[in-house]
């Protein structure tokens, strides 16, 4: 087998670490993309209308992003203290748990709780699958493996989207919980990275040391570098496609349905993850892939937020390419895991995506103020306003970033 055609195979890469991180990723997905599909069903039977159908789901999607933000950092420290597939089996059963609660929300304030509880539940998983991944598999195949992992896991929005056309809101929860329940009940086997083990007897090194991301500039710089080129994810996922009918409305369409849009951004979204895993194994690169996708995804937000769009097919067709330009999410949270040693990659690995969605806290709030505001007072002009500064954080932080593909993982940071 030439060289070239090593690089893409799969042979190998399907191991335990790899489905059940895979699997837990799906159910986590259902659950993070669950609020959005039932956002208007479930706020609308708890009492609210009108403009609280906006505002609120944002504040509720806030509490989630706050709950992913403390979860990021105890998750990931964990994972270095005690190992990654203990947080991984951890993390997915407090999901589960909160993912039931959710289906007994009686008013906004439980409500809040429930997916405060979701959000540290949820912010566990892809991190500690993602780091465990990574150092159970050979650097030719990691990209491959954690490609599996979010193109299968993303799958997940796809099942929401049908489990919440058929079932009511409750339901749609208490099945999501099942699934979770139901994966550690199956309990696969999964042995710990062999990285992470013998790290763990060496005493004298330091791990999950959080506050280390803090006192030392070049270690700081890349933290910050890793979080912030993703983003622009979550500005699309967030505010351009879970706020779909308001758009839709703004352009002069009626009957545009977020679980639609969701779904739809989604399938690109799979798609695009497929896409930028291959060609970062076939370019040898993760950066030029990650900037290529950041190029393709300003095109994507301009002709979203610019075109008229005469019909709602070719407005779900514009959330699907949407989708696809941010498709870059496998090479993202790949990279994070690679940009640090053992001691410390568990810690950056979880902490990082969650901070990443975490910034849709500001994102939204920014959004809901400018789109009141008497200067810009629209989605659209708000819209332009809030990408365009979430897009140029996003190259800045990719701009001079060292590039990891061939980065062997068995390495400390010195603290």
């Amino acid at each position: 087998m030439s060289k070239i055609e090593n690089r893409f195979s799969a042979a190998g890469v399907l191991n335990a670490a790899v489905v059940v991180a895979a699997l837990g990723y799906f159910v986590d997905i259902y659950d993070l993309l669950l609020f959005g599909f039932v956002r208007v069903k479930s706020l609308t039977d708890l009492g609210f209308s009108g403009q609280d159908l906006t505002d609120k789901g944002l504040s509720l999607q806030n509490w989630q992003m706050g709950g992913m933000l403390l979860g990021g950092i105890l998750w990931g420290v964990l994972g270095d203290k005690m190992g990654r597939v203990r947080v991984l089996y951890f993390s997915i059963a407090l999901y589960s748990v909160a993912n039931i609660l959710n289906g007994f929300a009686g008013g906004y304030g439980d409500y809040s709780v429930y997916r405060f509880l979701a959000g540290v539940g949820l912010a566990g998983e892809l991190g500690a699958g993602i780091t465990l991944v990574s150092e159970v598999l050979p650097k030719e195949k990691r990209g491959i493996g954690t490609m599996l992992v979010a193109s299968i896991g993303l799958s997940g929005a796809l099942l929401a989207w049908v489990i919440e056309y058929f079932f009511e809101w409750r339901s749609c929860y208490f099945i999501g919980g099942g699934l979770g329940i139901l994966l550690l009940v199956i309990r696969i086997s999964v042995s710990e990275s062999g990285i992470f083990r013998n790290v763990q007897t060496q005493k004298h090194i330091q791990r999950g040391n959080f506050f280390a991301l803090f006192d030392n500039w070049d270690r700081f710089t890349r933290f910050l570098r890793c979080i912030f080129i993703g983003t622009s994810t979550w500005f699309v996922v967030g505010v351009l496609v879970m706020l779909a009918p308001e758009f839709g409305k703004a352009k002069g369409l009626n009957g545009i349905l977020a679980p639609n849009a969701i779904a739809i951004c989604y399938t690109g979204l799979i798609l695009g993850d497929v896409v930028s895993g291959m060609l970062s194994q076939y370019l040898r690169s993760r950066v030029k892939v990650m900037a290529l996708f950041l190029s393709l995804d300003v095109l994507a937000i301009l002709a979203y937020l610019a075109l008229p769009f005469s019909t709602p097919a070719l407005f779900y067709l514009s959330h699907f390419i949407l989708g696809f330009s941010v498709g870059f999410w496998v090479i993202f949270v790949t990279m994070g895991a690679e940009q640090f040693g053992t001691n410390l990659r568990s810690t950056v690995a979880t902490s990082v995506p969650n901070f990443a969605r975490g910034m849709q806290v500001p994102i939204n709030e920014s959004f809901k103020y400018l789109k009141g505001a008497a200067v810009t007072g629209s989605v659209i002009t708000a819209g332009y306003i809030v990408g365009a500064i979430c897009l140029a954080i996003a190259f800045i932080a990719l701009y001079g970033m060292q590039d990891t593909f061939e980065r062997d993982m068995d390495y400390v940071e010195t603290i």
